[in-house]
């Protein structure tokens, strides 16, 4: 990317707990999820990005980032079966009038293109 990765405090917490999450999932079943030592990896390559500035924490509005995801629930979540973490992502991506928006869950992909976002990786 030419320049850094913008992201929220919320996307900052659903790596680190989606990270550690990986590590019990590895703990029931190894074919599952990832070691410790991956996610203490993950983590500290995370801190890494924040300190050099390739990942930088924006600052949002929470109540207009609720606003906009109360619009989006009442606009999709009955014909399209949204989770809430993927609306409050696409509300917050809209909030801060980004020109592209990351994901790799397809579910979250279509909410964002029917919000005409430029999802990426295409």
């Amino acid at each position: 990317m030419p320049e850094a990765l913008h992201v929220s405090t919320l996307m900052l917490y659903e790596f680190r707990q989606s990270v550690r999450f990986q590590v019990w999932l590895h703990a029931q079943d190894k074919n599952k999820g990832y070691s410790q030592f991956e996610c203490n990896r993950a983590l500290v390559d995370l801190e890494t990005d924040l300190e050099t500035g390739a990942v930088v924490v924006v600052s949002v509005e929470w109540p207009d980032v609720h606003r906009i995801a109360q619009t989006l629930s009442k606009n999709y979540t009955l014909s399209s079966g949204y989770r809430a973490f993927d609306i409050l992502h696409v509300a917050t991506a809209l909030h801060l009038r980004a020109r592209q928006f990351l994901t790799f869950d397809a579910r979250q992909r279509k909410l964002a293109t029917a919000e005409k976002l430029k999802v990426l990786p295409s």
